[in-house]
Parts: structure tokens; C-alpha cells; sequence
């Protein structure tokens, strides 16, 4: 079996980063996260992107990473599964969102799942066992 070690400190720190370099670039016109984007995005889509970054971070460094992987894993997958179902442009009547960001979520979640479900014991609160 191949042994995965996965740093869940440093993960949670990263997709943190992005994910509040995401919120703050949708508050911008460019052509790839912003209303008429590659990524349709809104306030209220970019707030989200915002709050999650700060749960990543918070989750890091509160030595929680993997249960923060792990929850916002399936939330990831909660949000991929509804965008596929509910009607396009806007997720629950307020949060802008087209194809492309469904497929994103969907890739998110995988990524979550993955890491979140297969950190080590050794990493599961943010530190190795000695």
C-alpha cells in the first residue's frame, strides 16, 4: 500500500489563500471570475468565496485542518451535486453561478474528498505524532 502523507496544515493554508485571491478578484472586472466572466460570479458569490478562505485559515490555525478539509468537503459536494439539479444563472435565487463554476465546484469537492479522507492519522489535527 502506498503510504499518502499529506501536510493538512499547509493544504488548509493554501486553498485559504485562493480562495480569498478568488473573493476579492470577483470584486474586480476581469474576464475570468466577475459577473460576465469565464467564472459568473456576484457579491453574494464572492462573500462565499471570502468566508470560505477565512474557515480554511481558521481551520489551519486553530489546528483543525482535516475536519475543516473534511466539512467544507462536503458542502463542496452538496453545492456541485445542487448545482447540477437546480436551474441556472443563479444557485438559491442569489448566488451567481453558470456551468463552468458547477464543474469547479464539482473539482473542489473532489480534491476536498481526496485529501480530506485520506490524510493520515499522524496529520488528522494539524501536527505528526512523534
Amino acid at each position: 500500500m502506498i503510504e499518502r502523507n499529506w501536510n493538512a496544515d499547509l493544504i488548509a493554508r493554501i486553498f485559504g489563500v485562493v480562495f480569498i485571491v478568488v473573493g476579492l478578484l470577483g470584486f474586480t472586472a476581469n474576464p475570468l471570475v466577475s459577473e460576465g466572466g469565464l467564472f459568473r460570479v456576484n457579491d453574494a458569490h464572492n462573500v462565499v468565496h471570502l468566508v470560505t478562505g477565512i474557515l480554511f485559515l481558521a481551520g489551519a490555525y486553530a489546528h483543525m485542518p482535516v475536519m475543516t478539509i473534511r466539512s467544507l468537503a462536503v458542502v463542496y459536494t452538496i453545492i456541485a451535486v445542487l448545482g447540477f439539479i437546480l436551474p441556472l444563472p443563479n444557485f438559491l435565487g442569489f448566488i451567481a453561478m453558470n456551468t463552468a463554476d458547477i464543474w469547479l465546484h464539482a473539482g473542489i469537492a473532489a480534491v476536498l474528498l481526496t485529501v480530506g479522507f485520506l490524510t493520515p492519522a499522524e496529520q488528522r489535527f494539524g501536527h505528526a505524532r512523534m
